[in-house]
Order: structure tokens, then C-alpha cells, then sequence
């Protein structure tokens, strides 16, 4: 095309899917440019700090880095409020001849906004002219690079102002819409790379529920295709990829720190390699006009994984929406780097937070808790100190689920509210079970004492001897072990807030312990002869002791499970109970029969208290596994009723 004669023929419009193209390119070099003079600035500042780092950025731009690194480390200061590069001069022409040629391109699509951004170009660049070759001052740096202080102008402003203008004027005047996106100047084998992009962003792009965004535009400028998406609403928000021959670019900004990290971790199976995430000033943004960028490249030849990394790209994307606010409201639940495990989880299960915005956000949880748990969280309490880490995370992974789910099937918001809180309240019931696992290795314990006490009796029936101390004292270790067990359990049921029951059912297996280690150290003062019919009672009163412990545990491990819905678990617990009532029936009957045998016999005064007195504190913790056993089956009937 004989482009000089159209355009002065007026007829631009046939040069601006081309014009914009380049314009597009020239944005990408100049802000790498200025970016090599703000690394040159602050080698000059301080000349051992961070080197030249800019390599990815230059390549990605279609920049030599061999020649910008020389310039970086050369830079130095001049009487303190000048610098000076070997290339400097090169350099700041051609960032003039970049905006140059955006500015023109806005002219040829908008001619008032282009000649108005001409005329800023030409007053910003008179202010900029250098006192010698190679030579600019730090305050003309800071006209082209940095924020304004006053009310005045600067090259980065205009950069900006001009690429918007070049957005809007690429989505009005593009060729042609593929797959969603507008397209222009493509080649032939530039479509299946976009058509990929734009799978993936459909994938994924209703669970933005109608948030702005994510609007895509393509292009081919020389030897590359680019491709860019809005994202959201966020100025420095945008995301551009680069595919060329052997490789994928990405380049990605972004004002909040956390998230380009975030961003960056989604493409964990892909081998990229990333820059670092440099800092950036410009004027117009917030957060005090800095953002981040971050570039990262995928070295391929391989057309399937080349698509493979742009359909990934394209469906993570409606995972920044928002992503800051998200991260803000799950960290007053629970912990800062759990708030990006959850909202990682959901973007790798392609379920998002979107949902779980649109439901209310902090207002969703917090219902839950006021209608399921009110007595359980308090105001302000965070999940996962009421209900662990694990179980939190877990939960608000499921909070993020189903509010996904009920705005993609159009489903009921009430639904949704009440499995949340339904699933709140399984949560609760976990822990509880969690506690009551506990109770189990107390039961354990209790057993423990008791098979300790038969074999004891078992040896004296026997005729041979025993080692009574050893006995004892095992058992003291044993009570001092279920004391701290018991200790831990009332300090998580306190912290958890959990049901008093189980508290009242670790007291009395607690007490059992007791009864059981102070008959074993009773046992340690019995004289070796005792009558055997009042030895045979003995061993009927330690079978009772090791059933009732057993019964014990068998019965809070099934009710441990009950909240899962299994049937069979609430039956299993029930049973445990009779066998309990059972077992201390026949501890009353054996210490009653050992009563009598002692008061109508002919034994010694030490012979005749010893064996009382063991017979008691045996018949004593059968008592106390039995109240346990009332106990537990008033829980379950409770779980039951709920």
C-alpha cells in the first residue's frame, strides 16, 4: 500500500488497524525505555545496588538488551542533580520517536485527542532538552518518568492517557471479531493462538458474574502476535502476551503486590521463567501511583503447548477480579497466608470468588455463624480458632463453592445460605469429635490400669510372686499421663467452646484413672495371703473394670463419627452403653460378694482393710464409667435430635 499518498489524501482510516498495531508496539518499548532510565537513575544513586535486571522486558519489547546494559552501568551523577549515560541520548530519542508514533495514531482515529496529545508531547519534550550529550538532570527525569508534584505534566501521564486512547480506538476499529476478540492484522497462523486465549477465557469467564472486564485484543506487529486483556476496571490492571516463533511472553501488571505473586503461582505447571517484580511509578493510579510488573517467558517450538499456556492464561484471568478484595475479607477469618491458599484452591478448581462476593462476602460467613453457632463463635472470633486451621480453610473453601454453584445454576441464595451454614455446623460437630478422640486414649489408659490390676490378681491365684511396687508405680505414671491428657482436652474445650458434655464425660473417665491407680497402689500393701474365694471376686471386679474401659471406648469412638450420618455408629454407641451398666452391675455384685466373705471370714486386720479397700476403689471407677455411659447416650440422643 502507497501509505504516504493516503494519508495525504486524508483517508487514514485504511492505515489504522496497521497504525494502531505499531502504536501498540511503540507503547511496549517506551515503557521498557523508561523503565532502563529509572534503573540507570538509580545505579547512578547508588552504584553497588541491584543491577541491570530488564532482559525479559527488552526482549519482550523487541529491545537488544546488549546495548541497554552498558547504559545502566555507566550511568553515573554529575555535581549531584545530574545524570549521565553512554547511550542516553539514543535512548531519550527514541522514547520521543515511541510516543511519537502513538500520538499519531490516536490523531489518525480521533484527530482532536491526537493533536492534543502532539501538543503535550511537544511541550514536555522542550522541557527535557539535555545540557550536553549523554546528559539530562535528575528534575527532567523526574518530567518523564515519575508523578507530577503539582498540577504539570509528565512523558509517563501522556504514555498512559495515550494507550487508553489506543485501546478504544483498537476496539472500534478492529477487523474482525475471533473467538470473542478483537482482531486485526493477523496472519493466518496467528488464529489458533488467539482461538486458545479465548477458549480459555470463556471457560471460565461467567464466574465474573457480570463484573466489567476481561475484554481481549489481538494483533500482529512484524514478527509478533500480541495479545491483550483489560482484566477489570483497574488502570494498571492489563495483562499482554507476546507469541512469537520459539516462545510466549507475558507481561503483567498490577497495584497490588500480593496478587501479581498470586498471578505468577497459577502457571506452577507450566515451565516459565519469571522476572522479578519490579516497582513502578506513574501518575494517574492509586495506591500513590505504584504498580508492579512482572514478565515471564515460555520458551517453546511446540504449537500444542504454546496453546495449551494461552487457554491457561486466558481461563485465570477472571481470578484477579476482585482478587484483592477477596483476600481482605477471608483474612478476618482466618490467617493472611490462608486467605491465598483458599482463593489459590478456588482458581485451581475453577470455582473462583466472584460468587462468594456477589453473595455478601463477609456478611454470607457471618449470617452462618449468627443462625448456626452463635453460642460457639463469638463476635469477631475467627474461624480457625474456633474451629482449627484445617476445618476452616475446608469450610471457606466450601463457602466459595456453593456460592459459585448457586449463582451458575441459577439456583436458590437461601439454599445457598443454609448448606453454608449446615456445613458450619458439621464442622463444629467435627471438632467435637476430634475432642472426643481424646477420650479414647483416656478410655485407653483406664484399661490399661486394670489389665495391670487382673494380671496382679491372676499371680496371686497363681501362688507366685509380684511385683506390686512396679505396679504402683506404673500406674502413678499412667494417671499423671491421662492428667495431662485430660488437662489438654479441658484447655480445647474451652478454646473451642465446645459442648459442656464432653467436658463432664473427661471428668469422669479422669476419675475413673483415679479409683483405678489408687486400687493399684492399695495392691502394692495387700499381704500375699488372701482367701481364695475372696481372690476369685477380686478377679470378677477387674474383668468388670477392663470391660467397662473397653465399653468406654468402643462407645465415644462411635460417637465420634455419629455427626458423618452413619447409622450404625449411633447403634454401636447405644450398645457401649449397656455393656457400661452393665459392667458396673457386676463390679457392685463382686465388691457386695467380697463385703461378705471379709466380715463373716477369720482375716488379719491388714489382710481384711486391703482387700475392702480394693474392692471399693475397683467398684468405685466401674461407678464412674457407668455415669459416663449416662452420659454419652445422653449425647447421642442429643445428636439424634438435631
Amino acid at each position: 500500500m502507497k501509505s504516504a499518498i493516503v494519508e495525504q489524501l486524508g483517508q487514514t482510516d485504511i492505515l489504522l488497524p496497521a497504525l494502531i498495531g505499531e502504536a501498540l508496539a511503540a507503547n511496549d518499548r517506551v515503557k521498557v525505555r523508561l523503565s532502563i532510565v529509572q534503573a540507570a537513575t538509580r545505579h547512578a544513586r547508588d552504584p553497588s545496588g541491584t543491577g541491570f535486571d530488564l532482559t525479559n522486558e527488552c526482549r519482550a519489547a523487541g529491545i537488544d538488551p546488549v546495548t541497554m546494559e552498558p547504559l545502566v552501568r555507566g550511568a553515573g551523577l554529575i555535581g549531584g542533580d545530574r545524570m549521565t549515560a553512554p547511550g542516553l541520548s539514543q535512548l531519550t530519542a527514541a522514547i520521543w520517536g515511541d510516543v511519537t508514533t502513538m500520538a499519531r495514531a490516536v490523531k489518525a482515529g480521533d484527530a482532536a485527542a491526537g493533536q492534543a496529545a502532539l501538543d503535550r508531547l511537544t511541550a514536555i519534550q522542550a522541557s527535557a532538552v539535555p545540557e550536553a550529550a549523554d546528559t539530562i538532570t535528575l528534575a527532567q527525569i523526574a518530567k518523564l518518568v515519575g508523578l507530577a508534584e503539582t498540577d504539570g505534566d509528565s512523558l509517563h501521564r501522556l504514555v498512559m492517557d495515550l494507550h487508553k486512547s489506543l485501546n478504544r480506538l483498537s476496539a472500534a476499529h478492529a477487523e474482525e471479531n475471533l473467538a470473542g476478540a478483537h482482531v486485526f492484522g493477523l496472519q493466518a497462523d496467528d488464529r489458533p493462538a488467539v482461538e486458545a486465549f479465548m477458549r480459555g477465557v470463556e471457560q471460565t469467564r461467567g464466574l465474573k458474574f457480570g463484573h466489567p472486564g476481561l475484554a481481549t485484543t489481538a494483533a500482529r506487529s512484524g514478527a509478533r502476535l500480541t495479545i491483550q486483556n483489560d482484566i477489570g476496571e483497574t488502570d494498571a490492571h492489563v495483562v499482554v502476551i507476546a507469541v512469537e516463533a520459539d516462545a510466549v511472553t507475558v507481561t503483567y501488571t498490577d497495584v497490588h503486590l500480593p496478587r501479581a505473586k498470586f498471578f505468577t503461582r497459577l502457571f506452577r505447571d507450566f515451565p516459565v521463567q519469571w522476572s522479578g517484580l519490579d516497582r513502578m511509578t506513574a501518575e494517574g493510579l492509586s495506591d500513590g501511583g505504584v504498580f508492579y510488573l512482572v514478565t515471564g517467558r515460555l520458551a517453546t517450538d511446540n504449537g500444542k503447548q504454546r496453546d495449551e499456556f494461552l487457554e491457561t492464561i486466558g481461563a485465570s484471568l477472571v481470578f484477579l477480579i476482585d482478587w484483592n478484595k477477596a483476600r481482605k475479607i477471608l483474612r478476618t477469618w482466618i490467617s493472611k497466608a490462608d486467605a491465598v491458599v483458599v482463593l489459590d484452591w478456588a482458581a485451581r478448581h475453577r470455582v473462583g470468588h466472584r460468587g462468594f462476593l456477589e453473595l455478601g462476602g463477609s456478611e454470607l460467613v457471618a449470617s452462618a455463624v449468627h443462625h448456626a453457632t452463635p453460642q460457639r463463635i463469638g463476635f469477631g472470633e475467627r474461624l480457625d480458632h474456633a474451629l482449627g486451621r484445617a476445618a476452616a480453610v475446608d469450610f471457606l473453601k466450601t463457602v466459595l463453592r456453593v456460592s459459585a454453584e448457586a449463582l451458575q445454576e441459577g439456583g436458590s441464595v437461601r439454599l445457598a445460605r443454609d448448606r453454608i451454614e449446615a456445613d458450619l455446623v458439621r464442622h463444629l460437630q467435627r471438632v467435637d469429635s476430634l475432642l472426643l478422640e481424646i477420650v479414647v486414649r483416656q478410655a485407653g489408659l483406664a484399661r490399661e490400669i486394670a489389665a495391670g490390676m487382673a494380671q496382679f490378681i491372676a499371680q496371686l491365684q497363681a501362688g507366685r510372686p509380684f511385683d506390686r511396687r512396679s505396679l504402683a508405680a506404673r500406674a502413678q505414671r499412667i494417671e499423671e499421663k491421662a492428667d495431662k491428657i485430660a488437662i489438654e482436652a479441658r484447655r480445647e474445650i474451652e478454646r473451642f467452646n465446645a459442648d459442656p458434655t464432653i467436658g463432664q464425660i473427661v471428668n469422669r473417665v479422669e476419675d475413673a484413672i483415679d479409683e483405678l491407680e489408687q486400687a493399684a497402689f492399695i495392691s502394692s500393701l495387700m499381704p500375699d495371703a488372701v482367701a481364695p474365694n475372696a481372690l476369685d471376686r477380686l478377679a470378677e471386679l477387674c474383668a468388670a473394670a477392663i470391660s467397662g474401659a473397653e465399653a468406654a471406648a468402643a462407645g465415644i469412638a462411635a460417637a465420634a463419627d455419629i455427626p458423618d450420618g452413619q447409622r450404625v455408629d449411633t447403634e454401636d454407641a447405644l450398645a457401649a452403653v449397656d455393656r457400661l451398666i452393665e459392667a458396673e452391675h457386676r463390679g457392685d455384685a463382686a465388691e457386695r460378694a467380697i463385703t461378705a466373705i471379709v466380715l463373716r471370714g477369720d482375716f488379719e486386720l491388714k489382710t481384711a482393710l486391703s482387700v475392702l479397700e480394693l474392692a471399693r476403689a475397683i467398684e468405685r471407677a466401674t461407678d464412674r464409667l457407668a455415669g459416663f455411659g449416662h452420659l454419652l447416650r445422653a449425647r447421642v440422643l442429643a445428636e439424634l435430635s438435631t
